[in-house]
């Protein structure tokens, strides 16, 4: 049970840093964060009324997924920094492989310990829950996904 809502967790993130906060979009500009903290809020709420969450769930669910937004929000600056780097160094005559395999190591790291903080998020969570929400839960995922 555990493991399924760690991974439904880590899906759901990592499926937020991939439409929300700009990797695989497939649109121009930046996106929003305003926007996606509405959209991510809009499901999230949706979720909780249908799992009757308390208000007293309902507050820490929210601050758990403020403070994982802030920090894709980071994660996204850093990345962004990264992508002009990158730039920098490919429009160059002579581009610093060191300096590129460096960057790409730092935007595994920073992935890798977003993805930490999600999972212990998502642990935050499971916490949060009763059993009977989080049955609920997993009989969602596994709906959703396919798995029995």
């Amino acid at each position: 049970m555990k493991k399924t809502l760690a991974i439904a967790g880590t899906a759901v993130v990592a499926v937020t840093l991939l439409t929300g906060f700009g990797w695989g979009r497939h649109h121009r500009g930046t996106p929003d964060p305003e926007r996606i903290h509405q959209m991510v809020t809009w499901k999230l709420d949706d979720k909780l009324d249908d799992l009757n969450a308390t208000e007293a769930q309902r507050s820490s669910i929210h601050a758990v997924k403020d403070r994982l937004l802030n920090e894709g929000q980071s994660l996204m600056a850093g990345q962004q920094a990264a992508r002009a780097e990158a730039v920098t160094q490919l429009t160059s005559d002579t581009p610093d492989a060191a300096k590129l395999h460096s960057l790409v190591d730092a935007r595994i790291d920073a992935a890798r310990a977003f993805a930490h903080k999600a999972v212990d998020a998502v642990l935050e969570v499971h916490r949060t829950l009763t059993p009977a929400q989080r049955q609920t839960l997993a009989s969602d995922f596994r709906e959703h996904t396919g798995e029995k």
